[in-house]
């Protein structure tokens, strides 16, 4: 029983941090990593309960149970939200906020996860199961989502459902190991779909990259959850030992998986007076991260939707490098010539500059020829939406953002986004803009094709 909650608990931890660190700033993936990581923090809190029979983990238990369903209802939310259109989130949260509520109401009413039945039970089991299929039917449903993604949303989200079922009836109606480990595997599933989508989204492989980080940290289980399983094995069963065991194993997935965020922390600590060498330490991990990332033929039979949406995210990703070492989009012809033509090496980072370069100089073709620095008629919108929040970086819609630090030009047009230009607005011209710049490079690459 503890080797396999160490199994189920150790697969959905890590997964869950996979995700989170992949990007943190996209919320499909935070969330994800929220519901991945709280299963697995009831899978360890069950076992100590199974172990010690104590009543207070079980009163908690019953509200942690739902936290892993509400995460999931917020992923096929945000998995059912078309790409690269702006759409206010306040329906969404509603709609989460109205499921947490009737869950954790559930919760109250059952009071713990110990038998018998009863109808808070009951009502846990309605509510994120009604409500996660409800939401799977949205997400698949969208004709923007690719189909492998679909069907792994579909298999894993009926799954979980009857899996719900199982977690919020008594434990001891149904042995505690069959329901952990049938939900582990709907939810590790899941996640899954969840890392192939985001994947799909950015134009990146996965699989050398998911591969390297599992084999890792299966090694690093294996070093660390063996010795507290053989201890177990050895003494009996102990609930010190048990402890021991998830919390070795939390903090060993942890150091594996957040490596490059932890050495960038420690930088920052013994390199206090060195900013310099601090960026360039953590562009080359970053660099080092996203090469697994990197397709072996990324431009190969990529249809014209599909290069719009990699244009799409290489602007989005102007100021990253770490981000552009993985596009596709630096296997272009284009990228070949320009690091000939300044005899530059063929290597990650000089494509993801030249990436970079050309992306600015395609910017630079949309500002109107009448003179001028800035406009605000209807042909310099292609040019501003691009321009200033993504070379220059004006922030004009972030929180407490100020116009500090710009130069005149810039801070002319930060007052212009400010008050005179929706949100949505200027969503609608970047992704406008980037059709045309798509254009552009597309037909170059036809053309070197041919």
């Amino acid at each position: 029983m503890a080797a396999l909650s160490a199994l189920v608990f150790s697969l959905s931890w890590w997964l869950g941090l996979y995700l989170l660190a992949r990007d943190p700033h996209k919320p499909v993936l935070v969330l994800a990593a929220i519901g991945l990581t709280s299963f697995a923090t009831v899978v360890a809190l069950d076992a100590v309960r199974t172990q010690s029979g104590s009543v207070v983990l079980s009163n908690i238990e019953v509200y942690l149970v739902t936290v892993p369903g509400i995460a999931w209802f917020a992923v096929l939310l945000e998995l059912s939200r078309p790409r690269d259109t702006w759409r206010s989130r306040a329906s969404e949260l509603v709609a989460v906020a109205v499921v947490a509520t009737g869950a954790l109401v559930g919760a109250a009413m059952a009071g713990n996860v110990d038998g018998p039945v009863r109808m808070g039970h009951w009502v846990m089991f309605a509510v994120i199961s009604l409500s996660s299929l409800g939401a799977m039917l949205r997400a698949v449903l969208g004709p923007w989502q690719p189909r492998p993604v679909v069907g792994y949303v579909i298999v894993a989200t009926l799954f979980f459902a009857l899996g719900n079922a199982i977690i919020v009836i008594p434990l001891g109606i149904v042995p505690s190991w069959l329901a952990l480990a049938s939900t582990g595997f709907d939810v590790v599933l899941l996640g899954l779909a969840v890392a192939m989508w985001d994947a799909f989204d950015e134009g990146q492989a996965l699989r050398a990259d998911m591969l390297r980080s599992f084999v890792a940290t299966g090694v690093v289980v294996v070093l660390f959850g063996g010795q507290a399983l053989i201890g177990l094995a050895v003494t009996g069963p102990l609930t010190a030992l048990t402890v021991l065991l998830f919390t070795s194993l939390a903090i060993a997935i942890s150091v594996n998986v957040l490596a490059d965020p932890l050495a960038g922390v420690l930088d920052r600590l013994a390199f206090s007076r060195s900013p310099a060498l601090r960026a360039d330490r953590a562009a080359l991990r970053s660099a080092g991260a996203a090469l697994p990332l990197r397709s072996a033929n990324p431009l190969d039979d990529v249809d014209e939707d599909t290069f719009v949406r990699l244009t799409r995210r290489a602007l989005g990703h102007y100021g990253d490098l770490s981000k552009l070492v993985a596009s596709p989009l630096t296997a272009l012809p284009a990228i070949d010539e320009r690091l000939a033509a300044r005899g530059a090496p063929d290597q990650p980072l000089e494509r993801a500059n030249e990436l970079k370069a050309l992306l600015a100089d395609r910017i630079a073709r949309l500002k109107p020829r009448d003179g001028g620095d800035f406009g605000t008629t209807e042909q310099w919108r292609h040019y501003n939406s691009l321009y200033f929040p993504y070379v220059v970086g004006v922030r004009a819609y972030a929180q407490n953002a100020t116009a500090a630090g710009l130069d005149p030009v810039a801070r002319q047009a930060w007052q212009w986004f400010v008050t005179e230009v929706p949100q949505r607005s200027l969503h609608n011209w970047q992704n406008a803009a980037a059709r045309l710049i798509a254009a552009d490079l597309r037909g170059n690459l036809v053309a070197a094709q041919d």
